[in-house]
């Protein structure tokens, strides 16, 4: 049976709390690298800190995925676990920043910040991980692009917010400086009013959206949810769904994905790896190139890490304009690898604008390469696992590759540093190199033209 269309208003309702959810993940990739080079960090281990968040990724959402395609409790069965996530994650943020002002030593420091951003990027994933779940158990084929939209505006409105705090709260005249080791109370109150705002996202969606029974979601899926043993009656045999029976391990789903899963997923590796390079070294990009110093101690260094948190903000207001343009597009594969070639272009021209204001620029064309990343892939990827069950596994195992290139891209960073010189701006040029790979990569894949079209 085909889903009913939702209105605008219950579309909204399915993904606002991920408005909350993307503060807390902007706060997190704008401010890291800026946190453990204020603790102390050197430039060429930066990247190995960044190895967490997508091993958690990859280890928390297929866990997620596979546990609520099997849970159903009266509040839902993707519901609870984003208010878990959502829960820890408010704890984690009031800690992580607050890491070099317990009287630690400087690798005491370093541990007690990594366990904090392991528990952070773990409990972000398992609150973000449902949101995409919603949409594909509940919106229908056609709607499922505008559903898709709605998230990315979302995405991108929470990502200004969170980037934008740290600038805010210096205007208003916290202070941005902070003795060595210490984090500035601009980045500690960002955190704060970050995790205020996320839990009561949170709490929203859960009192808006109410999801299918198992009957309902077997009857609008065509694929069993995996309830409880006992808690459905089928009424006779079905045939079990195309991704393997119901108790199909995660091996078995991968051998029987879609060829759009795994041609998606290389489109995936380029870009994701380029935007790890792009949170791991931008803030010493930008001061390396428009402040002309790498030093965290330095006022400079610090004035540019808040600059980065506005082109930040600005990359993803360029995204949000971006979204709005992408549905005239009438091919998707066109209107994704164009986003990728223009985001590619951006990475590129930044050590190349020495005033801070010619950085708009750049950030405006990362936004294209954003907004087709945070929508398109998923609106493939979905389409093509109608009718194969396992959602939600399926889902998340697809977030590998997302966590995948990330953890390469990680263990290499300080390799590739080196090789090109050690100036962090040129890590840029690297970043474009791979969105322009990833652009090309595009053209394998493949979709029914009827699928072609991307609605709004």
């Amino acid at each position: 049976m085909q889903k009913p269309d939702l209105s605008f208003w219950k579309l909204w309702n399915l993904s606002f709390g991920f408005f909350g959810v993307q503060i807390a993940y902007a706060l997190q990739s704008g401010n890291i690298s800026r946190i453990f080079r204020t603790l102390g960090a050197d430039p060429h281990d930066l990247s190995y800190f960044w190895i967490l968040p997508p091993l958690m990724g990859i280890l928390v959402q297929p866990i997620v995925g596979t546990l609520s395609d099997r849970t159903w409790t009266r509040f839902g069965r993707r519901i609870p676990y984003l208010f878990i996530g959502a829960a820890v994650a408010v704890a984690v943020m009031c800690l992580l920043p607050n890491s070099g002002s317990l009287g630690l030593s400087i690798s005491s420091v370093m541990i007690f910040g990594l366990v904090m951003l392991m528990l952070l990027d773990t409990s972000i994933n398992m609150a973000m991980q449902p949101f995409k779940m919603l949409v594909g158990d509940m919106v229908n084929e056609k709607q499922k692009a505008k559903a898709y939209s709605i998230q990315s505006f979302l995405c991108n409105a929470g990502s200004v917010v969170g980037f934008v705090f740290p600038f805010f709260f210096t205007w208003i005249g916290l202070k941005n400086t902070a003795p060595e080791g210490v984090v500035p109370d601009s980045v500690i109150w960002s955190f704060y009013v970050g995790a205020a705002i996320l839990i009561l996202c949170v709490i929203y969606t859960i009192l808006k959206v109410k999801e299918w029974n198992p009957q309902e979601y077997e009857m609008y899926n065509g694929a069993p949810c995996n309830p409880p043993v006992g808690d459905i009656n089928t009424g006779g045999e079905q045939a079990p769904p195309a991704g393997g029976p119901r108790g199909a391990s995660w091996f078995v789903l991968l051998r029987n994905a879609p060829s759009t899963f795994w041609k998606v997923g290389l489109v995936q590796f380029f870009c994701w790896a380029a935007f790890l390079y792009m949170w791991t070294y931008v803030v010493d990009a930008v001061s390396e190139t428009v402040w002309n110093t790498t030093d965290p101690t330095t006022n400079g260094y610090q004035t540019a890490a808040n600059w980065t948190g506005i082109l930040y903000a600005i990359q993803a207001m360029g995204s949000v304009c971006w979204a709005i343009i992408l549905p005239r597009f009438s091919n998707t594969k066109v209107a994704y690898a164009a986003s990728l070639l223009l985001g590619g272009i951006g990475f590129a021209l930044i050590p190349f604008c020495p005033d801070k204001y010619m950085q708009i620029i750049p950030f405006l064309l990362i936004g294209c390469a954003w907004a087709a990343m945070l929508a398109m892939p998923f609106t493939f990827v979905t389409n093509a696992l109608q009718g194969y069950g396992h959602m939600g596994a399926y889902l998340g195992l697809f977030n590998g590759t997302i966590c995948v290139p990330q953890i390469v891209a990680a263990l290499c960073g300080g390799s590739i540093l080196s090789l090109i010189g050690h100036h962090q701006s040129s890590m840029m040029i690297v970043a474009g190199v791979l969105l322009a790979l990833g652009a090309v990569c595009v053209s394998f894949i493949t979709e029914k033209s009827d699928k072609n079209k991307i609605t709004k």
